[in-house]
């Protein structure tokens, strides 16, 4: 089974280095989702009502890709990562789903957060991808055993 890791990170990097530990771990393939125009970090800062997370958010706008994974079509699993903001995958998650076909793979989530469990993520990703999510797990400590049985569950 051929199994692609998809994450999204910003500022701190929790993301990146969750998704470069499960790649190390199991062989899978790596790629990391930017954003047309990457995040500053006074983009992300949503205590600023008029930051560009906040806007997005509230505005519900499409964030466009930069570039999308080659080859998407010869993997059976797809896991996509980011950091939680607002109880959900950041808008540039859904742009990313949108933009590809899912049909016939199994489908992950996994996530990061200072402070909030993965809510309702699965239910409002759900819509972009055309099959099931099987499964959403938020990863604050992990062992390389837990990785592993993720990633290959």
């Amino acid at each position: 089974m051929k199994t692609l890791i998809a994450y999204f990170s910003v500022e701190f990097g929790n993301t990146k280095a969750l998704a470069e530990k499960m790649q190390a771990v199991t062989g899978a393939d790596l790629f990391e989702i930017v954003p047309d125009a990457p995040y500053t970090k006074a983009d992300i800062n949503y205590r600023n009502p008029l930051s560009r997370c906040n806007k997005e958010f509230f505005g519900k706008k499409s964030i466009p890709v930069s570039v999308l994974p080659e080859n998407f079509s010869e993997y059976d699993k797809v896991l996509i990562g980011f950091p939680i903001w607002y109880y959900a995958a950041p808008l540039v998650i859904n742009d990313f789903c949108k933009a590809l076909d899912f049909t016939g793979k199994k489908v992950a989530l996994f996530a990061t957060s200072g402070g909030s469990n993965t809510g309702k993520t699965i239910a409002k990703l759900q819509p972009y991808v055309n099959e099931k999510i099987l499964d959403a797990k938020l990863f604050n400590s992990y062992t390389e055993e837990e990785l592993k049985s993720f990633v290959e569950n």
